[in-house]
């Protein structure tokens, strides 16, 4: 709960003694004074060892003990530094980090199409990007179809209009394009600038999905448990979850831990991955995730117990808005799980949680047992935060 001070020193003082002594010439250590043995042999108990010095081991040689040279030759004198014909005066750490590095390997030239409507779309251009791309689109282009429906659906450089980049999604769609097809099926099945469709809604939903488009493998799972409430319905989803979860989105990565955790019949080695993807979902920013891989570790659901990881987990959430974490992150300093008890900080939450509806008796009592000073003080935090 406390971090503890560490006894060994810290990187940077490590790193300046490694510069101090790679600045430093090598040398040999002088013998410790002792008794010469008989034949002219140190006696191993007074001396210690050491190897003979040449000019090859990096060693000063000691005063009055030069070793013998051959005259120089015309090749010798070109010797350097460096070379092994001379004695080192050690690599200086400047000297290392100026190495060449190895070259890096050619480039592979770019052979696909550019595309220089989305590149200026990309750039922020959107006016540059509709102008070269609405040409494209009608001519039966479907990338170009898509792109002139999401830059009148979002407005960026043009009037908003939803139900002309409606048409274009529409007719990208039936082109073939994955990501317009997602959006299509969105509108078919809203039914507020088209006609209401919803057989259309999920067959073209399940072909973009099919074609790879992650955000229409969740929602084609979505559509598959609506069908098909229980265990039937919700295994029937997994795999567009699993799918649509390796791309990244989280909500599909959260429902994929669910699954493992709660539907029977689950592989075992899927059921070990649950709390991998709930973590996954949870580092994304999903709130609910967050609130849910804090009560997993706090009670040890599918792994082991850490109360400061679940304390820090709940913490978040609660820092995010999640109304239910700002209760449960109040129990935990109540109780000391994984921190330290806190009744100010325990009572802030609270009044957080219940200015937004959610009652708690129990909490109540705690914050009604506080005396005056503490409560007052838990709803200047409270109104800190709301106002932060």
């Amino acid at each position: 709960m406390l971090s503890r001070l560490s006894s060994k020193p810290g990187r940077a003082a490590v790193l300046f003694m490694a510069v101090a002594l790679a600045a430093v010439p090598t040398r040999a250590q002088q013998p410790a004074t002792g008794v010469p043995a008989e034949d002219g042999v140190a006696d191993e108990g007074t001396v210690p060892k050491r190897g003979r010095i040449t000019p090859f081991n990096g060693a000063i040689v000691p005063e009055g003990a030069a070793p013998q040279q051959k005259p120089e030759t015309g090749a010798a004198k070109k010797a350097k530094a460096g070379d092994g014909s001379t004695p080192s005066e050690g690599v200086n750490v400047f000297d290392r980090m100026g190495a060449q590095l190895p070259a890096l390997p050619a480039e592979k030239p770019f052979t696909g199409k550019v595309d220089d409507a989305y590149g200026a779309f990309q750039r922020g251009y959107y006016l540059t990007a509709m102008d070269l791309a609405l040409p494209r689109a009608q001519l039966g282009d479907p990338a170009a179809q898509t792109l002139v429906a999401s830059i009148l659906e979002q407005g960026l450089g043009v009037a908003r209009n939803a139900k002309e980049a409606a048409f274009w999604y529409g007719q990208a769609a039936n082109n073939g394009d994955p990501a317009a097809m997602f959006k299509y099926a969105l509108i078919l099945m809203e039914g507020r600038y088209v006609k209401r469709d919803r057989k259309k809604s999920e067959e073209l939903m399940k072909k973009a999905a099919d074609l790879g488009n992650a955000s229409a493998q969740f929602n084609y799972g979505q559509t598959l448990v609506a069908d098909m409430p229980g265990e039937k319905g919700l295994k029937a989803a997994m795999p567009y979850y699993e799918k649509s979860a390796e791309q990244g989105i989280a909500d599909a990565q959260y429902a994929l831990s669910q699954i493992y955790i709660n539907v029977d019949g689950i592989e075992e080695n899927k059921r070990a991955r649950a709390r991998e993807w709930l973590l996954r979902a949870a580092r994304a920013g999903f709130d609910t995730a967050q609130l849910d891989i804090a009560i997993w570790f706090v009670e040890g659901i599918a792994g082991d117990r850490n109360l400061e990881e679940g304390f820090a987990w709940m913490k978040r959430a609660a820092e995010g808005g999640n109304v239910v974490a700002q209760n449960r992150l109040s129990h935990l300093y109540v109780n000391a799980i994984g921190t330290r008890p806190d009744p100010v900080e325990a009572a802030k939450w609270y009044v957080l949680s219940r200015r937004a509806g959610l009652k708690d008796d129990a909490l109540e009592d705690f914050y009604l047992g506080l005396n005056e000073t503490q409560q007052k003080s838990a709803l200047a935090a409270a109104n800190k935060f709301r106002s932060s």
